[in-house]
């Protein structure tokens, strides 16, 4: 089937995810509904015994005339955790943020020179819960064309646009094993050209898709058999 790239609008995007949405981030849930364990309910025990810390990620919708992108980025290879992975812009939720869209603002402007003025914040999309111990709001934003971005180099390898209609197109949704501390591990992938997105950023983007345009769609291909049923029982 052929897709047509205004069908993936910002304004559409915004028609069909804005009933996802949470204004008042105090009425966000405490227990995260997605996450790793979402597709790997095995990992649900180990991941239920350890309390989550708050974090924030701004997932910036450019809103360009026909089709939105989505900006991502590329981590450095020497930070500590996720060093060269894709990701969205943000970080752990400080004290002194009045909450998740202030963290993901302030994290944007950090590595990748988003002034906050460029933004307009949508709301927050119920938290994801990584197995690395974080309980991660996306704050959806709508971020106007052309603004400035400048990757912070201790941080931020490179910043770059992926099409909404790529990403929020089932049939680029795959899910990928490896073997992790002796044990198989399942995630979802998207590689887009060079770029391989992956693991969390790929499974937040897996639930963005499946409350707009994916609504009904069937599992990814590669999904294991108990990840499906969960979905059937849910």
């Amino acid at each position: 089937m052929i897709l047509d790239p205004a069908d993936f609008s910002a304004e559409a995007f915004v028609t069909r995810i804005t009933p996802h949405l949470i204004a008042d981030a105090s009425r966000l849930p405490v227990v995260a509904p997605f996450g790793d364990a979402t597709l790997d309910p095995s990992l649900a025990p180990s991941m239920a015994e350890r309390p989550l810390r708050d974090a924030a990620v701004l997932v910036g919708i450019v809103t360009h005339p026909r089709e939105a992108g989505v900006i991502l980025t590329q981590r450095t290879e020497h930070l500590s955790s996720h060093a060269g992975q894709v990701a969205f812009p943000g970080g752990k939720i400080d004290r002194e943020d009045s909450g998740p869209i202030a963290t993901a603002l302030r994290e944007a402007e950090e590595e990748i020179g988003l002034d906050p003025a460029d933004v307009a914040p949508l709301g927050c999309f119920s938290p994801y819960a990584s197995n690395s111990g974080f309980r991660i709001v996306p704050v959806v934003g709508l971020v106007r064309p052309g603004a400035a971005l400048a990757a912070n180099p201790h941080e931020v390898a490179d910043v770059f646009e992926v099409p909404l209609g790529f990403l929020m197109n089932g049939a680029n949704h795959r899910v990928a094993n490896r073997m992790w501390r002796g044990q198989r591990r399942y995630f979802y992938e998207m590689p887009f050209g060079e770029r391989y997105i992956w693991g969390v950023t790929a499974g937040i983007l897996r639930q963005l898709f499946e409350r707009t345009w994916g609504r009904g769609a069937p599992p990814a291909p590669g999904t294991p058999a108990s990840a499906r049923r969960s979905e059937e029982t849910s």
